[in-house]
């Protein structure tokens, strides 16, 4: 199962508020395209799952939203924020070590 790290849970609900998603809000991934070297992503913010989405809700209370394929890709992932070089928080996908 996807790992929500404190930081990437805390950037999730900053996100959910200031987007009017209130409690239940979260963010959603869904894959877009798969190749031999991975996926590719597509995320939104969304104020509940659809239809079939497995949830993921961190230790914060922060929720995650996979459809079926973006939950087999991220089974083994680590969800964590991380600082470009102008200093925006991104979303990063890192493998569990």
């Amino acid at each position: 199962m996807l790992t929500v790290t404190g930081a990437a849970a805390e950037a999730i609900s900053a996100l959910s508020s200031a987007e009017g998603m209130g409690e239940n809000g979260g963010l959603r991934f869904v894959v877009q395209s798969e190749t031999d070297q991975g996926a590719t992503l597509a995320v939104s913010v969304t104020s509940e799952p659809a239809a079939g989405d497995e949830v993921v809700t961190s230790d914060r209370g922060s929720h995650v939203f996979l459809d079926a394929d973006a939950a087999s890709y991220l089974d083994d992932k680590v969800l964590d924020v991380q600082p470009d070089e102008e200093g925006k928080i991104s979303f990063a996908v890192l493998d569990q070590s």
